[in-house]
């Protein structure tokens, strides 16, 4: 089961350990600063630019890179350089025996490296560079987060604005809201269900006499109350649901009220294995309000 959420940036896994790759050509070196870092790090070795990238391709982003400069095939700012496209959060650090000034600024100028450190190093001053290093990527990772989060805010937000401007039918209506959130949420399926029977939106794969019947849903009315089911494939009380039986993993049901009365409910299902969609009901609680007035108002 991922830890991610469908709110979260697929590139961010949290740990509490994080991951770092060193590269140096000289093996005494990357045993050197793996005995360095282990207990802090999950570190992961490579003895040249093109075999670290190797291992970034089978491995994903790690928090931090420290590399040597001069090595064969490939310079440590070239290497880094090449990171840079598919991993712009990892925070870089130059390791250089000698003076190669153009190289390092260029590297630096171009957001490419960190910090650079000379050789032989400090270990208490790398340590402590490498610290800042981390707790710079964290603090990268946090605001793009937040970043993120506030964009699929503000794009649910804009679906629901954009109504007032359109003419449509009842179903039009109710599928563009559908389509909209589940697009957004990135959803398997997506199903905005009326109380009163008169008809429901949707997309993906979505069964809607099952999804309105499902207990979920009728608990989310019935208590005017969010509800969210995660790992359902594992769940022997839920997996029997002829809902799920598509491979469903996590279903949200976020109610829509209007002055205590339940309009509808907006129900989402993702076949992948989340470990919470709790910020996803959150996050359209938020937004149901507005949501329940475009619907009390437009929806006969």
């Amino acid at each position: 089961m991922t830890t991610l959420s469908p709110l979260t940036l697929a590139s961010y896994i949290p740990s509490k350990k994080p991951r770092m790759l060193v590269v140096d050509d000289e093996p005494d070196n990357l045993d050197l600063l793996y005995r360095t870092f282990r207990r802090e790090f999950k570190v992961l070795r490579a003895e040249s630019g093109l075999a670290a990238l190797q291992v970034l391709a089978e491995e994903g982003e790690v928090a931090v890179i420290i590399s040597d400069q001069r090595m064969p095939e490939m310079k440590g700012t070239e290497f880094l350089s090449k990171t840079v496209p598919d991993f712009p959060d990892t925070v870089r650090i130059i390791l250089t025996g000698f003076t190669d000034v153009e190289d390092l600024v260029d590297a630096i100028n171009a957001g490419q490296v960190y910090r650079y450190i000379t050789k032989p190093w400090d270990p208490d001053e790398l340590k402590s560079v490498v610290e800042r290093a981390s707790e710079t990527y964290d603090l990268i990772k946090q605001q793009n987060e937040a970043l993120h989060l506030a964009e699929k805010q503000s794009k649910l937000m804009v679906s629901v604005g954009q109504l007032a401007a359109r003419s449509m039918t009842t179903d039009e209506l109710l599928n563009f809201l559908a389509s909209s959130f589940g697009q957004i949420l990135k959803a398997d399926a997506c199903a905005l269900v009326l109380t009163n029977q008169k008809g429901a939106g949707c997309y993906g794969e979505v069964d809607e006499p099952m999804t309105a019947a499902s207990e979920m849903v009728k608990a989310a009315i019935a208590t005017q109350t969010a509800q969210a089911a995660v790992n359902i494939q594992s769940d022997e009380a839920k997996v029997s649901e002829a809902l799920y039986a598509g491979g469903t993993q996590c279903h949200a049901v976020v109610p829509v009220t209007y002055q205590d009365q339940p309009l509808a409910a907006l129900s989402l299902q993702w076949n992948t294995a989340y470990a919470t969609v709790g910020d996803v009901t959150q996050l359209l609680s938020l937004i149901a309000p507005q949501l329940a007035l475009c619907l009390k108002t437009s929806v006969a």
